[in-house]
Order: structure tokens, then C-alpha cells, then sequence
């Protein structure tokens, strides 16, 4: 991990975590156009300028929410290429300590590891700082790369819950995956 992280909350050898900005809506934007074919039926990350002032606002203003842009490191200094993002949603805190994940890879991005790099600098920073105890990912059972990732990271396979979430004009079923802090 580089010494001085910079605008990063946490980074790694090729990639860092940041939250998001209002200035980063251009860049985002065209990296989700850009990136339809790959997240459907998946996954709709906002597209225009107004819709991610909206949902960049949630995350950074909402308490049960904490969402950070994934960025490849460059030289420059305001860090490198948006590859993707990291959100951990309905924070839950008392006795349960946990958040939902969810995350995308820009195309661009997408099969290089950087999201398996940046899930293994959110997990510390979401067991550390945040002081969660659980991440849950809930995947629909034919989207084989967010299972592959997950794997990766450690989670494990907790069980199926049919017509679970509403995304794209349907109820969709979907596998939960979780992983605990450390003991």
C-alpha cells in the first residue's frame, strides 16, 4: 500500500478507494454508457448527470450508506481512471453490524482484477472504520462473474431466495453470499 494515499480513503499496488464527488459525474456517466451491454440485465448504474447527482448524493449523505469509486492509480494528482465502484447499502448497526454490497466493473476495467483488488481494500476499511461485522452480496444465480468475485473475496454461498429483489420490471431470484470480520 503506497504511504501516502492521497485523495484515497485506502489503495492498493493498482487501484484506490475514494468517495464520490459532483465532479466525477461526467466521467461515470460515459464510463456506464459505455458499459450497458456489460452490466445487463445486471445491473443500472446512472447514465446522465442528474441521476448521478442523485445517487451519489444518497450515498454520501445517507447514513445507511457508504459508497466509494474504484480509480487506477496514474501519476497525476487527482488519481486515475474511474474502473468502477463499491457501495455497502443498508447499513445496519446495533447488534447486527452489517451492509448490503454492491458493486460494477467498467468495461474498460472489466477482467483485470482491479474490482477483486479494490473488494479486498473495502473489506478491512468495512470491518475497521466502518465497524461492520457482516457484508452480504446478493447475486442473481446466472451472473457467474459477481459470483467468481465474491468467491474470491472470501464470501460464502448462505443460501437462495427466490423473487427477491425488483430490478429491471421483474422480481428477480438471487443467491446470498457473506462474509464476517475477522475474529
Amino acid at each position: 500500500m503506497p504511504d501516502d494515499l492521497g485523495q484515497f480513503l485506502t489503495a492498493g499496488p493498482r487501484v484506490g478507494l475514494r468517495p464520490f464527488s459532483p465532479d466525477d459525474a461526467e466521467e461515470f456517466t460515459a464510463r456506464a454508457s459505455e458499459s450497458r451491454e456489460l452490466h445487463r440485465p445486471w445491473l443500472f448504474p446512472p447514465c446522465t448527470p442528474e441521476a448521478y447527482a442523485a445517487y451519489a448524493g444518497v450515498l454520501n449523505e445517507d447514513p445507511a450508506r457508504a459508497g466509494f469509486l474504484v480509480c487506477e492509480h496514474d501519476e497525476g494528482a487527482d488519481g486515475g481512471r474511474i474502473a468502477g465502484f463499491l457501495n455497502i447499502n443498508n447499513i445496519v448497526r446495533g447488534a447486527f453490524r452489517s451492509g448490503a454490497l454492491g458493486y460494477g466493473a467498467f468495461a474498460h476495467a472489466a477482467g483485470r482484477g482491479l474490482l477483486t483488488e479494490a473488494l479486498g481494500l473495502l473489506l478491512p476499511y468495512a470491518f475497521g472504520p466502518l465497524e461492520l461485522h457482516r457484508l452480504e452480496a446478493n447475486i442473481q444465480p446466472g451472473n457467474t462473474a459477481s459470483r467468481a468475485l465474491v468467491r474470491r473475496a472470501g464470501f460464502r454461498l448462505e443460501g437462495f431466495s427466490p423473487a427477491m429483489l425488483f430490478i429491471d420490471g421483474a422480481w428477480r431470484d438471487h443467491e446470498r453470499w457473506a462474509v464476517t470480520a475477522p475474529a
